[in-house]
């Protein structure tokens, strides 16, 4: 019976990825049930296992995706000791998450309040920690005295211009390149 509900959980975890992927590379506003279910090569029962309606699946989806990011920009920072490396790590490590996913996805993301919802909390989430790394260079002395708040909600003002496609429209810079510059110039701007 444990074998039975591990392999269940792990095609259940194996399907959000492909969906995520697929999701990623080709937004989802176009598809539908029939379309995603031939695409990862399974049933739309089966589709129905992980969520109730395409909107549901497209929502658990883009948690889906926030929540592996996340493990992959903390396992990017988790052995980065030096405040005045550890932020503009972790920026990058964002910027470079989020930079698999295609205009059409995020244009779809945008426009489908689910899915933004799970991104603007991502971002404060992801603002939070900023704050954080910056509580922590304050301590450790590495960063001058600054309002840890206020630059992180300086960070995610622009996480979320970035994620709108505000930068790009404004300067050319895609996302990853545009979480460098935010790294860089919040970086120079707290430092001691």
């Amino acid at each position: 019976m444990e074998q039975r509900a591990a392999f269940a959980t792990a095609r259940r975890t194996e399907l959000f990825d492909e969906l995520v992927d697929l999701l990623l590379a080709e937004g989802f506003a176009h598809l539908t049930l029939d379309n995603i279910a031939s695409r990862l090569k399974c049933s739309k029962s089966t589709l129905y296992t992980l969520a109730g309606s395409k909107e549901q699946l497209v929502a658990a989806a883009t948690v889906h995706f926030f929540k592996r990011a996340t493990e992959n920009v903390e396992a990017e920072v988790a052995g980065i000791t030096n405040p005045r490396e550890r932020i503009p790590s972790y920026l990058t490590a964002v910027g470079a998450a989020l930079s698999v996913a295609s205009d059409r996805f995020m244009t779809d993301l945008n426009a489908f309040t689910p899915s933004r919802e799970v991104y603007e909390r991502n971002t404060r989430i992801a603002a939070r920690r900023v704050r954080e790394l910056i509580d922590d260079g304050v301590a450790s002395g590495e960063f001058r005295r600054v309002d840890a708040a206020f630059a992180a909600d300086v960070a995610a003002t622009m996480m979320v211009r970035i994620q709108q496609g505000g930068v790009h429209a404004a300067t050319g810079l895609d996302d990853a390149a545009a979480y460098r510059e935010l790294a860089a110039i919040l970086t120079a701007g707290i430092c001691a």
